[in-house]
């Protein structure tokens, strides 16, 4: 039924790309071929007169994005994420777009949080301020309750944002699938993928549950750590529209002179920052993904404050060692331990030259080392592995990219504070920590412990798997099968906690 909307929302899309001069740069940034250049002047040159004009001062691209609404403005933040699919240069360009939109009436703000929550307003807070920040799916309020008189920052969804939503989902959705018909080749950038995952990143973002659970998961891992606060969610003034957490005051992270003015240190902060967000993805796997400036504050006492948890990175334990372990090895300069560490982790075709791989990274490393210290950049470091790694067969990970997205605005966050700052004598301390906890002997005594757990659990179950698949091993061949005694003695050993000697007999049998 919306087919007749998509296309005409395609149209209006076109033209705005043209109106803003915006339509070349995306075409050149996605190397579309000719086909799909003929089809989308078709679709914008045309109805030039229909498209927005944003604002003049802005990039093509950002302007354009900008002008076309908050969807558009939500997609070019993602793609700014994905260098590997737009280009280094549009990625940079659309790292800066902003999703500030003229707020809502607060009174229609108030009327969301009375129907989410279902008590009046005036009955939870004694004040309810004006917006304090809008953006393109929420805006935030400044209240205070009125049984305790504490301060809260109340996020409220706009209204009707999830139909808006959808429905430039769905437009969406027709171009990719217009991107694939008329360009095989752009089918390796897996279109539809990529709108799958914008619309997944989407759908959280409009349920505010889902923040409020991502941010007390992110105070949960780091309410150790020194100089760092996560607001405390409210979880009975909370729901699917409405979201409340203790108000964080504070110096916003890009105001040098008021963070001056406030006696802080900047070199230490510079530091910190970058430290924490290590520690969060390194020890965690669990890190901020969105560390831009807007959502970092100083407080008082010094803490850095973060907020916004709408878009969270994860990286599993495994992959989180391997690339410790790749990046202490461009620390030590090992590079041919690092060429290593990516065939062991099955990252590079193993038949591959593993010393013309250790060249090649050699090539990335030595220049970056030969940088002054405020030059160094772990962030390039990584987009420049990631250039190699493709070239000899490994497959893009959405996850690193990621990473590696935010290891750049993370430094860029750091060296605003102290451009001195010599990136890799910051990061060693964090990494070799890591290292030591998770790579070295108290980690194999962990890892046997956690594989011991998941043998005692399943260890009803093992006489019964083993003694089927000794009959399917005797149904294809000859060999006898084995005596239902052994599968029986597996259980017996591991109901009397000799795991060792479960473990032993599982590998004899296998």
């Amino acid at each position: 039924m919306r087919g007749p909307h998509n296309i005409w929302r395609l149209i209006v899309t076109g033209a705005t790309l043209e109106r803003t001069g915006a339509m070349g740069v995306v075409l050149d940034a996605f190397e579309a071929p000719s086909a799909l250049r003929v089809t989308a002047r078709v679709l914008g040159w045309p109805f030039k007169w229909l498209g927005y004009r944003g604002d003049p001062k802005m990039p093509p691209a950002t302007r354009a994005l900008t002008a076309l609404g908050p969807a558009y403005i939500k997609f070019g933040q993602i793609l700014s994420t994905r260098p590997d699919l737009v280009g280094n240069e549009m990625a940079a360009q659309l790292r800066v777009l902003q999703d500030k939109l003229p707020p809502f009436e607060t009174a229609r703000a108030k009327e969301q949080v009375e129907a989410e929550l279902g008590v009046p307003v005036d009955q939870l807070f004694s004040e309810f301020s004006e917006p304090v920040a809008a953006a393109s799916i929420a805006q935030v309020h400044k209240a205070r309750l009125a049984d305790t008189g504490e301060a809260v920052a109340v996020k409220v969804l706009r209204p009707h944002i999830e139909k808006d939503f959808r429905k430039d989902i769905d437009a969406f959705y027709l171009a990719a699938r217009m991107v694939e018909l008329l360009s095989p080749a752009s089918r390796r950038l897996r279109p539809m993928d990529v709108i799958r995952h914008f619309e997944g990143v989407v759908n959280g973002e409009l349920d505010l549950r889902l923040e409020s659970a991502s941010a007390s998961e992110f105070a949960a891992n780091t309410e150790k750590d020194s100089g760092f606060q996560v607001p405390a969610v409210k979880w009975m003034l909370s729901g699917r529209r409405v979201m409340t957490l203790a108000w964080a005051e504070g110096i916003p992270m890009g105001d040098n002179a008021a963070i001056d003015a406030g006696g802080h240190d900047r070199a230490v902060l510079s530091e910190r920052v970058l430290q924490l967000f290590l520690k969060h993805a390194l020890r965690d796997g669990y890190f901020h993904a969105d560390m831009h400036q807007g959502n970092l504050k100083v407080a008082p006492n010094g803490d850095i404050i973060a907020l916004d948890f709408g878009i969270m990175g994860h990286i599993d334990e495994y992959t989180r060692r391997v690339y410790a372990e790749i990046l202490f090895g461009f620390i030590r300069r090992d590079y041919k331990r690092v060429a290593e560490v990516h065939f062991e982790a099955g990252y590079v075709p193993a038949d591959r030259d593993v010393d013309e791989f250790a060249r090649a990274l050699r090539a990335v490393g030595e220049p970056i080392f030969g940088m002054d210290a405020n030059r160094i950049s772990m962030g390039r470091l990584l987009s420049y592995l990631f250039e190699v790694t493709e070239r000899f067969g490994m497959e893009t990970r959405t996850e690193l990219i990621l990473l590696q997205r935010t290891m750049v605005v993370v430094e860029g966050v750091a060296r605003s504070l102290d451009s001195r700052m010599n990136i890799w004598s910051v990061a060693k301390p964090v990494v070799e920590d890591y290292i030591r906890t998770s790579i070295g002997p108290r980690a194999v005594a962990r890892d046997l412990g956690k594989a011991v757990q998941v043998l005692t659990r399943f260890g009803p179950r093992l006489p019964g798997l083993v003694e089927a698949a000794l009959i399917r091993q005797s149904q294809h061949d000859d060999t006898p099968p084995r005596s239902p005694w052994i599968g029986r003695l597996l259980w017996a050993a591991l109901g009397a906690g000799a795991s060792g000697l479960a473990v032993l007999l599982w590998h004899m049998l296998a």
